[in-house]
């Protein structure tokens, strides 16, 4: 089999042709839940009612242990049978449940819609939000989303049950296809800044996007987001991106996007040399500006399959 007849069987099996975006290849995910880890990876810090536990110890849904009373201890959480076996005063301690909404920021702009091999790193953004939805959901959580291009965006307030992911669906296919402006160096950060004002206290932000036009400002807001919440940043790319194919000697390659024209001369040795340089301090410079602010940094591939990467522990931490 080569490798276009295994690439067309891959994208049937999602019911995608990886360059649209439709429902039903984002409800392929409802059954792969568990493949995401959502639990806190800091101390929460909500003061909201819901599913975490707290490290507070107070009146609470959940009872956590029997201690003997002391002076200050509310009368009414007495616990009478463990005083009568005993003959010592003791109280009920509960531990209190915290609710953490879960929200994704996925960028659909202009360098997201490149892709070299299996899809458009946009359409894997997509796949992404989607999975990360049903696990929130199937948690308990409420999901809340920010979708934009370069010109539009959509903010989801937190919902819970299936309803939420329907939405953020609508919102991931309905943004894909818009037109779209030329604001595009700017759509990130403008995002971002919406993103600081909707995701509440104690909240899970993902982060999902190619980072291209991440700056200072851009880092300052997330910077601003993880006062109150966890941070996690996604970051999509194609295999193209980290190194060009040294094959087709003296053909030239055009990679175009919406900042540069860059003419790449295949199989010239100079020529991947200085473009290996150019997206070394690229990343470097992500690196300087984003990883200070989220707890964890992960690296999807739009050139291979989703739940592939996350069954194998491909996602590498940078």
């Amino acid at each position: 089999m080569n490798s276009l007849q295994s690439i067309a069987q891959q994208l049937s099996a999602l019911n995608t042709d990886g360059i649209n975006l439709g429902t039903k290849e984002l409800l392929h995910y409802q059954r792969y839940t568990k493949l995401l880890d959502l639990s806190p990876n800091s101390r929460v810090r909500a003061h909201l009612s819901g599913g975490y536990v707290s490290s507070i110890k107070g009146r609470g849904m959940e009872f956590d242990e029997a201690r003997h009373y002391q002076p200050g201890d509310d009368i009414r959480a007495i616990d009478w049978r463990v005083t009568a076996r005993t003959g010592k005063t003791h109280t009920k301690v509960y531990r209190e449940e915290r609710e953490r909404p879960v929200f994704v920021l996925c960028d659909l702009s202009s360098t997201m819609r490149f892709g070299t091999q299996l899809m458009l790193k946009s359409v894997q953004a997509a796949h992404f939000a989607s999975l990360l939805g049903w696990s929130a959901i199937t948690r308990g959580d409420k999901l809340g989303a920010l979708v934009f291009n370069n010109s539009e965006h959509l903010e989801l307030k937190p919902q819970t049950r299936k309803r939420a992911v329907l939405s953020l669906f609508h919102s991931l296919t309905q943004i894909h296809v818009a037109n779209e402006g030329n604001n595009t160096s700017l759509a990130l950060e403008n995002s971002l800044m919406r993103m600081r004002r909707l995701a509440r206290p104690g909240s899970l932000v993902y982060l999902v996007s190619d980072f291209e036009f991440f700056n200072e400002n851009c880092a300052k807001y997330v910077s601003d987001i993880r006062r109150h919440c966890e941070v996690q940043s996604v970051e999509i790319y194609d295999p193209i991106e980290q190194a060009i194919p040294n094959k087709a000697k003296g053909r030239r390659l055009t990679l175009t996007s919406s900042s540069s024209d860059d003419s790449v001369t295949l199989g010239s040795v100079a020529s991947h040399q200085a473009y290996l340089n150019e997206r070394t301090k690229k990343r470097e410079r992500l690196n300087q500006l984003l990883q200070p602010h989220v707890s964890k940094h992960i690296s999807i591939d739009a050139g291979r399959l989703l739940l592939e990467q996350i069954q194998a522990g491909a996602t590498a931490s940078q």
